[in-house]
């Protein structure tokens, strides 16, 4: 493996020139284990631990490496094993909030050029989670494609089609069927050597029949989708990054059912522009769109040229966004309570010695 067609630039080179004096050397997290991580670099791939001066230092779940990252490492290639000493800064980062009541951000991918949002064309199909799925991809720093899976199970491509244009303004969309490889050309742009993309969406919508499409032999298992209502069970249990015969890379992740935002705001704006775009233009600037005389939003759903469903959608991400804001500020503020309270201590336990 050259590092290159691993992705490497002149972003993460320059960024790694504190470190080129030393022994060490870079690689890129394939696989994401408990404690441990496969490691691709140029001399092949290495299973890699954390520093302990690393591990000290972690504020946070994101300090820690994920899949993606370009990592420092000093190797051990005579026994295929490493330590990683730092992670490279990322240029882009697909994020959502932990599942449960913690409020913590998990990191789905770092460093993709494109996010493949695949959504399937049979009974699952659901405009609001396109929404959502594009309001993160948009936040991430990577350029978001739509993927349309299963249109051999599709009786009304034309009109699901024209629905997915309304929501996701601007962004590209293709129509595909893995499993009768058709429209899987219309992809090979976003897969030139050194270029990851990041595959992304709930289980079943055949994200794994697409990726062993793209390799050319079965990789990832595929199950069955339950008959009632075209729902899928998680396939892929954990994220890898998989390189492709084409040149590129492709980041795989497990299914996900339940898809709660994390600092989104610009991917809020941006999902949201034909909304934005009414507000703009009502009478008062904080017009909240709700009795509010002269206001361009409620005129636009009266007049048929906004979608009432798609308004009530934005309400809902806009408030849980708020909510995650104020949970946020929150946690912040205990930690750094929590901090300070600790330095107190230990002045305190100095000056009695």
């Amino acid at each position: 493996m050259d590092l290159e067609s691993l992705g490497w630039n002149s972003f993460f080179a320059e960024h790694f020139q504190p470190y080129q004096k030393s022994s060490y050397q870079v690689g890129r997290v394939a696989v994401e284990h408990k404690h441990l991580y496969r490691v691709y670099t140029e001399y092949g791939e290495v299973l890699a631990s954390i520093s302990g001066k690393l591990r000290y230092q972690a504020n946070t779940r994101q300090d820690f490496p994920a899949v993606g990252d370009w990592v420092v490492i000093n190797p051990c290639l005579e026994e295929k094993k490493a330590i990683i000493e730092a992670v490279l800064p990322r240029q882009s980062k697909f994020s959502r909030k932990a599942a449960g009541d913690v409020t913590e951000e998990q990191i789905a991918a770092t460093n993709v050029d494109t996010v493949f949002l695949v959504n399937a064309l049979d009974k699952d199909f659901n405009l609001r989670r396109v929404e959502r799925y594009l309001t993160l991809a948009w936040e991430s720093g990577a350029n978001p494609v739509i993927i349309l899976s299963k249109a051999d199970l599709c009786q009304d491509i034309e009109t699901k089609l024209a629905l997915v244009g309304d929501t996701a303004l601007g962004v590209p969309i293709h129509v595909i069927s893995s499993i009768r490889r058709e429209g899987l050309d219309t992809l090979m742009p976003y897969l030139t050597k050194g270029k990851t993309i990041a595959l992304l969406g709930s289980s079943g919508v055949g994200k794994s029949t697409l990726i062993n499409q793209l390799v050319g032999e079965e990789i990832q298992k595929v199950q069955e989708i339950r008959e009632h209502d075209g729902r899928g069970r998680h396939t892929t249990t954990y994220r890898e990054l998989i390189i492709l015969p084409q040149g590129g890379l492709v980041i795989d992740t497990p299914g996900m059912r339940e898809l709660q935002l994390w600092e989104s705001d610009q991917g809020f704006v941006d999902t949201f522009q034909d909304i934005a775009m009414y507000a703009r233009q009502c009478r008062f600037t904080d017009c909240q769109h709700q009795t509010e005389p002269g206001c361009e939003v409620k005129k636009a759903i009266e007049k048929g040229l906004l979608d009432l469903a798609r308004y009530e959608s934005y309400l809902k991400l806009q408030k849980e966004l708020a909510y995650l804001s104020r949970k946020s500020n929150q946690r912040e503020y205990l930690a750094e309570k929590e901090k300070w309270k600790k330095i107190h201590k230990a002045i305190k336990k100095n000056k009695r010695i």
